[in-house]
């Protein structure tokens, strides 16, 4: 008998795995954010706003270096989690998100991570709906610019691409979480210092 299955067998079991898979992943897709969880969210970096002042010394570590290029809005405070672990903030910072309801700071992190990606894409859309071309004409200007030099192009084109790209991130946001956070927006600003 050869290593396979008998196709009465390897049917029914290639169609219950693929239930299971379907299943799963239904399971592990992103929930909707709910105004509740939108809420706690703001309302916890404004708690984490007063313990800055007992970390000061964080703000100058997690400090990148200014190289021009524009933040993954998709995964900003996600990213930031590793630099912070191992700090004595990053356990003051877990017991203040779960205060305000997230099991965990990666928890928190990932809704922030969709609650600010949304945020931005709505901030865009409000500011200027044409950014798109404008880049895209800054763009040609510097490339014809005969007042700069090669490298200064090169770092300009580098800027501008990095701009665009975070646009490009923003714009993505799931269109559910952009009218979740929509009604929020005044209170981001405010959480933001906007």
């Amino acid at each position: 008998m050869s290593g396979q299955l008998p196709a009465c067998i390897r049917t029914p079991l290639i169609i219950t795995l693929l239930t299971l898979l379907a299943l799963f992943s239904a399971g592990t897709q992103a929930q909707s954010l709910s105004d509740q969880t939108i809420s706690s969210f703001i309302d916890s970096l404004k708690a984490a706003e007063r313990l800055g002042s007992e970390f000061e010394d964080l703000g100058d570590e997690m400090d990148s270096p200014n190289d021009g290029s524009m933040p993954d809005f998709s995964s900003m405070l996600s990213d930031s989690l590793s630099e912070l672990e191992g700090h004595q903030a990053y356990g003051q910072l877990e017991d203040l998100v779960q205060d305000h309801g997230f099991s965990n700071l990666e928890e928190w992190a990932s809704t922030g991570d969709r609650i600010i990606q949304a945020w931005m894409a709505i901030e865009m859309e409000q500011q200027n709906p044409a950014a798109r071309q404008e880049m895209n004409a800054a763009m040609a200007e510097i490339e014809n610019s005969p007042h700069m030099t090669a490298e200064q192009k090169a770092q300009m084109r580098a800027m501008m691409q990095s701009a665009m790209g975070a646009m490009e991130t923003a714009s993505n946001a799931p269109p559910a979480d952009v009218e979740a956070v929509r009604p929020h927006v005044e209170a981001l600003r405010e959480a933001g210092n906007y």
